[in-house]
């Protein structure tokens, strides 16, 4: 690439009229020609030269590629993938085992929750043994008293309905402490909390010593897990290029992080909704994780479409990099350069570039923009 000064002289062109006086003449003797002068003229990125012919031209060939779109966007938790790690048992952090980024495993102990809901939940599932067990013994002499005459059908059914209801209520406060976390047989005022999933905690509501569940805190939830194995690129779509994308469509990713290492993903979703702002629609991609994608990441995702579209192919030294745009010099006629952006595209065989918008197969470009800048410099 140029230095930058180099370029601004290519570019801005007003330091060569500065050096126009200093120009070296033509030397009859030696028969060495003086170098080309560089005028700049009124018009914006137009160059007039005393000997265009110095410059070699060439014509832009042709490939047909498959038409691209790029579009930028960001890395995001799948949320199919996301899980809350909730704690339904109220009260204090006493032990906590995990923290925010760290991964986890599957059943993996996060934290340890001290919660009168467990003690009550307890209370409730004792007194609900005591009742059963008198309901049970009060319909066992119900059935005794109505086989011997002592009591009438509707007493027998009243008391087996006592017991049906006692034993109702004994399976429900044994299903609540099962949904604590509470041994029946080993009781405590301690709920553990566990991983559901394995992956990473991207979020995290509790510390230790800290209240954590809805009574305290309004939320049950107490860390989210992220299974980033399979993530999500969110790109901003224009809305003059969506006929270009369709749901299934594949995607070539490349990381700002890692520009040599290239990824495949799958559009899964086109937003419904533009945002009036800026006028683009939210394409989402599905990508498998090789574990170098991150939350928040920057990526360029190239949709390929279906159709091939024939671009222009030039020599590479034709092109002036210059502040992260691409520059192309054609001629303007009457000794004069015409400098034009450009797209450039991928790279060929034989040191040749794609340009895939500011010129068209055919046009003739200047092959090489340092024999330019040579010249320059030599004023």
């Amino acid at each position: 690439m140029m230095k930058a000064s180099t370029l601004n002289i290519v570019c801005g062109l007003a330091a060569c009229l500065a050096l126009a006086g200093c120009q070296k003449k033509f030397d009859p003797a030696s028969g060495a020609a003086s170098p080309t002068q560089v005028v700049e003229t009124s018009n914006t990125g137009l160059v007039s030269v005393d000997n265009p012919r110095q410059f070699q031209v060439v014509a832009a060939g042709q490939v047909n590629t498959p038409g691209k779109l790029n579009a930028t966007g960001s890395v995001f938790p799948d949320i199919d993938r996301e899980v809350p790690v909730i704690s339904l048992a109220s009260g204090r952090v006493v032990d906590i085992r995990a923290r925010l980024d760290d991964n986890v495993k599957k059943g993996q102990l996060l934290l340890k929750v001290q919660s009168p809901d467990i003690t009550n939940a307890f209370d409730v599932y004792l007194k609900a043994v005591n009742d059963e067990q008198v309901a049970n013994k009060a319909y066992a002499r119900a059935q005794d008293l109505f086989a011997h005459g002592a009591i009438s059908q509707a007493m027998l059914e009243q008391a087996e309905d006592t017991e049906k209801d006692a034993q109702a209520d004994l399976t429900a406060a044994e299903e609540q402490l099962k949904t604590l976390g509470v041994d029946k047989s080993h009781p405590s005022s301690i709920e553990n909390v566990y991983a559901p999933i394995s992956g990473v905690i991207v979020a995290q509501n509790v510390t230790n010593a800290a209240a954590t569940g809805v009574t305290y805190t309004g939320s049950s939830t107490a860390f989210t897990i992220a299974d980033l194995s399979q993530v999500w690129i969110v790109c901003d779509v224009y809305e003059n290029d969506l006929p270009k994308v369709h749901l299934g469509q594949q995607a070539r990713l490349v990381l700002d992080a890692y520009p040599n290492q290239p990824l495949t993903g799958r559009i899964s979703d086109i937003g419904p909704v533009l945002d009036p702002a800026i006028r683009t629609a939210k394409v989402r991609i599905e990508v498998r994780n090789p574990g170098i994608l991150k939350l928040g990441m920057f990526v360029t995702a190239t949709f390929f479409s279906r159709a091939d579209e024939a671009h222009a192919v030039i020599p590479a030294s034709a092109i002036l990099h210059l502040h992260d745009r691409d520059w192309v010099f054609i001629p303007a006629g009457e000794g004069k350069f015409q400098r034009v952006e450009v797209t450039a595209g991928d790279m060929f065989a034989g040191n040749q570039q794609e340009i895939l918008s500011g010129i068209a197969p055919g046009q003739q470009v200047v092959k090489d923009v340092l024999q330019l800048e040579a010249t320059v410099e030599a004023q």
